[in-house]
């Protein structure tokens, strides 16, 4: 019975991958097969049940879509302005803007929390939290793999 039930989360896992891949490779590939990989490695992390998974998905692509509008209007607002052109309080009006951005971050992910405390137990939104930071470290040694490669080339 065991060896059923892991099997069928490792075909969904696997179907959940190929149908993410699938759907949106055509947009931006590389960040599009980034995300697909997140998606399997958090999905094995935390070994969602189909019902779990069903009521998390959705909960967690908001709140890094919101994060991620905010990181792109914060960034937008700060290329728009020369740091050696700003005046005095510019300067500091985009320090407030800065501390606003900062607190609307720590919201969301307030907010992502309550709402996954309704549909995952503690424990496994803990084990969220370090499949994120072992993807983050995964796709940083890869990068630096690679480049070190691309330095090795041109020598």
């Amino acid at each position: 019975m065991k060896t059923i039930n892991s099997v069928s989360k490792k075909l969904y896992v696997l179907l959940l991958v190929v149908f993410i891949s699938a759907n949106v490779f055509a947009q931006h590939p590389d960040r599009e097969k980034i995300k697909a990989l997140k998606v399997a490695h958090i999905t094995e992390q935390l070994d969602l049940t189909e019902a779990e998974a069903q009521k998390f998905w959705p909960i967690y692509n908001a709140n890094k879509e919101a994060e991620h509008q905010l990181r792109e209007e914060s960034s937008k607002r700060r290329k728009e302005q020369s740091l050696d052109k700003l005046t005095e309080n510019e300067a500091k009006a985009l320090l407030l803007d800065m501390e606003k951005t900062e607190k609307q971050k720590v919201e969301l992910h307030s907010k992502m929390l309550n709402d996954l405390l309704t549909v995952l137990p503690a424990k496994k939104i803990i084990k969220l939290y370090q499949a994120e930071r072992s993807f983050r470290k995964k796709m940083l040694d890869e990068y630096r793999k690679r480049h070190a490669n691309k330095k090795g080339e041109r020598k």
